[in-house]
Formats: structure tokens, sequence, C-alpha cells
């Protein structure tokens, strides 16, 4: 895929002088450390069905792991057909209830938070309480061109309700046995959304490690937080994707402010960018440090996120706050939530019915209560009310 057929926004692509010549040169070597690592390549499993040893070491090591070609063409031009839809019934202006068109916009009807605005290139929570601090220091915020709308969509949340595309490569049945491997075989779900970093607007994520509990905890270990799937649409480099510090999770709660004190900017020396293409599926553990700068560059960055919990790390524990209303996750509220990953299991199997179907062990032999079809799609509607946040 080369070109997008997204709705974005057209702006005039600036050159920000000395500023964009010392980022190219961060870029460059950041570049070439990523591609120096030991963690890309596709997803491989033993023939007793483990996941390759090797691939689980590399993770364990750096924090963070590119699959490569993992999603083919025919899955892409479903998930940006449903990207594109997204886009365009999205509210026509921040705090609209109308789309361009001049229908009742996409979500507007939900309780749940379902899109995040922008303003361009900027980095609303670096530097905040938001998020419970979690993005201690702010991110460099250059200046948008002149013609720049007052904000842009940057996040469609409770994304399964909005895109069978994503349901279904949320079922993805070599990805849930990549979860499995990770978080044992009753993993839990976080949550799923699809970030969109629009050419010329989209803003920063400051330096952050996503987890604020279990940080004192004598638990405590490389994955307690989990890890996120980023599914990348058109690819993704140094210039528009994420950027990781490898090794990062292993070490506990990190001082970030004073990294970024220390480096004299926001440009991090020990993080590394993910290089993806399209189709490539990179696993990041939330406990690694990362971020993201503004996207000054001409290439939109179009990211299926999605996470899994190990079942230790959740239940029982009352959190709140980030991703979900303040609750308690007992096992009703997991399997509850864990429906999602039955309805899409069984939405992909319907889609491609000559892939090996993936068993999750929750719902072992409960498959034929878990139907997708078009009258169980209402059951997702503000399914991320039930997000699971750690």
């Amino acid at each position: 895929m080369t070109e997008t057929k997204l709705p974005l926004i057209e702006v005039p692509i600036v050159d920000y002088g000395t500023a964009e010549t010392e980022m190219v040169a961060y870029r460059e070597e950041g570049t070439a450390r990523a591609l120096d690592l030991d963690n890309r390549g596709p997803i491989r499993f033993t023939p007793d069905g483990c996941l390759d040893p090797e691939i689980i070491d590399a993770y364990d090591r750096h924090g963070f792991y590119v699959f490569t070609n993992v999603i083919d063409e025919r899955e892409l031009q479903e998930i940006e057909s449903d990207v594109a839809m997204m886009l365009d019934r999205a509210p026509v202006s921040k705090d609209a209830l109308v789309d361009k068109h001049g229908n009742p916009a996409l979500g507007v009807d939900l309780e749940g938070r379902n899109i995040s605005w922008v303003r361009p290139l900027s980095d609303p929570l670096g530097g905040t309480d938001a998020s419970y601090g979690r993005h201690q220091a702010k991110m460099n915020e250059p200046d948008p061109p002149s013609n720049a709308p007052d904000y842009v969509v940057q996040l469609f949340l409770g994304s399964l309700q909005f895109s069978d595309a994503c349901l279904r490569l949320y079922g993805h049945p070599d990805l849930l046995r990549v979860a499995e491997a990770i978080n044992g075989p009753d993993f839990t779900p976080f949550n799923e959304a699809v970030w969109i970093k629009q050419p010329g607007l989209g803003g920063s994520v400051a330096w952050h490690q996503d987890g604020w509990t279990h940080w004192e905890s004598p638990e405590l270990d490389d994955h307690t937080h989990g890890f996120n799937f980023m599914a990348q649409l058109y690819g993704c480099d140094a210039t528009n994707g994420l950027w990781v510090i490898p090794g990062s999770h292993r070490v506990g709660k990190i001082d970030i402010k004073a990294m970024v004190n220390e480096a004299g900017s926001d440009r991090l020396p020990q993080a590394v960018p993910l290089i993806c293409d399209p189709g490539d599926v990179a696993i990041t553990s939330r406990q690694a440090v990362h971020g993201s700068f503004a996207n000054t560059s001409s290439k939109v960055r179009v990211t299926i996120n999605f996470g899994f919990h190990r079942r230790s790390s959740v239940i029982g524990i009352r959190s709140g706050g980030v991703h979900n209303p303040v609750s308690e996750y007992d096992e009703e509220y997991i399997f509850e939530r864990s429906k999602a990953i039955a309805w899409a299991i069984d939405a992909r199997s319907q889609h491609h019915p000559t892939e090996k179907r993936y068993t999750y062990e929750p719902f072992k032999g409960l498959e034929g209560q878990y139907v997708w079809g078009e009258e169980t799609k209402t059951q997702l509607r503000d399914y991320n009310l039930r997000d699971i946040g750690i």
C-alpha cells in the first residue's frame, strides 16, 4: 500500500530549519540502532506450537519486537476502508455533533469517550498531571502550518465497535498465540484504539511508561503491566512512528524528567524508533519508556492498537481513571470484557474459513454461544467502558 485513501487534511509541509536538521540526524542515528537490534522478523512457532524461544528472549531483553508481514494486502485494504469510514463520519470539528455531511457523527450517541482530538503538532499531556502524571516532561511543539485547523482527530477509542476489520484483526490466531505465550492462556483484554498521526499535523505523545499500578509491588517483574500490539496500516519510521528505549521495561519506575533534563532536549539518546512496513505488527511492553514526536513529515501513520494483560496482574485490582471508570476487576468483570475476544475470534473465523481458529481458554466449550453477526453488534456498544487498565 503506497498511497493513502484516507480523507486527511491537506497542509503544506513546513521547513523547520536548524531544528529539523538536528532531528534528521537524531532520526538517522536512531534508525541505524533500531535495525541493528535482534528483535524483528516473522512470527515463528516451534513444531510443538510454542512461540519461538528466540523471539521470547529478544522481547524479554528489549521490551519490544517487530513482527513482519503479519497482515496481508486484502486485510490491509479492509482495515483502510473502515478507518476511512471512521474519519469520514467523525465530527466535523471538536465537540460538533454532526459529520462533514451534516449527519449524526460517529459515536455521538455513546456514553464512553471514543474520539480524541489534538491541536496540530502539540503535546497536550507532557508536564501535566493528566493520566496520573505519567507524561513527566513536555515535548517540543513546532509551529503548525498557517492553514492548519484548530484540532485534528488523533485517536479512535473503543474501535472494535466501529470496525469489523479491526475486530477481525483482534481475533488473529497467531497474534493471540503470542499473547498466550507471554501472558498465559487466560490472558485478559486491555483496550483497543486506532491512532492516526496526520501528516504535518499529528501531535506528539510525551515520553512515558504506561502503568500506574504495581510499581511498588514485591511481585513486580519485567511484564507485570502487559503489552500492546501495534499493527501498521502504512508502516512507520523515525519521522512518524513510536520511539522506545530498549530494556527500560526491566528497571521499574523511571524518572523520565531527569532523563530529559540530562539529554538537554526531548531527543532521548537511548531511544530507537519502530521501523515497520505495511502489515507489520510491533509488540511493546507497557513498562518500557516510549513516546512519539509531532508528525512534521508528509507521511501519515495509522496504528491499530490493542493490548493484553496477565490475569494475575488485574484480578482483584481496583483501578480506573485513564481507560475506564473506577472499578474492581473481579472474575465477572473480566469475563464480560473478554467477550470481545470471543466475538473477534468468531468474526475472523467466518471471514477466513480456511485459517486455523484460535481457542481462547476462558471460553473453551462456549464458542457456540458467541457467534458474531448483526444481532451481536449491539452487545459491543460502549464495551470500552469496561477497559482494563493498570
